[in-house]
């Protein structure tokens, strides 16, 4: 099963985010988490985490991008026991028998978009308010695109008259 962990180019997301995910944490669509917040309550970092960050599992902080990686059973299972937990200690889910369900079709729901694309693919995520509440959109750049793959570095001769004199 292909899900996604959390990445970070550079340090933006530590000063936009309301909390900024850790680096390579799993990490879910987590909408759920504005579900309950009218669109003029969005403002600020909260309004940034809003329009485009993931939610990192283990901290509930944002990430601006996710690469798409291989999950194992045993990474299911246990990433669904945190959500759950997570949903019943954070977020008031009456038991974990109700919070795994949920944990199990957020899952589901980031494995379905993860699926139609490669691993090292890198995702975001735009949401906004629309008609009929929330809507999301995704992007995707694989990896041959994708900056890890570029070349940043350059080895020239040196010119040996610059070294004389």
């Amino acid at each position: 099963m292909k899900l996604a962990r959390t990445i970070r180019f550079d340090p933006s997301d530590l000063n936009v985010f309301p909390a900024a995910a850790e680096e390579g944490e799993w990490a879910l669509v987590g909408t759920f988490c504005f579900a309950d917040i009218a669109p003029e309550a969005l403002t600020g970092k909260v309004k940034q985490a809003f329009s485009n960050g993931f939610l990192g599992t283990g901290s509930f902080g944002f990430s601006t991008l996710v690469s798409i990686v291989n999950a194992s059973a045993d990474d299911v299972a246990r990433l669904t026991d945190e959500v759950a937990s997570a949903f019943v200690e954070r977020l008031g889910a009456p038991d974990l028998e109700v919070a795994r369900a949920a944990a199990s079709e957020e899952i589901a729901f980031m494995a379905e978009l993860c699926g139609q694309h490669k691993t090292g693919t890198l995702l975001t995520i735009q949401r906004q308010f629309g008609d009929d509440g929330i809507t999301e959109s995704f992007r995707s750049l694989s990896k041959a695109d994708s900056c890890a793959e570029q070349k940043i570095w350059t080895m020239v001769a040196d010119d040996e008259s610059a070294n004389t004199g």
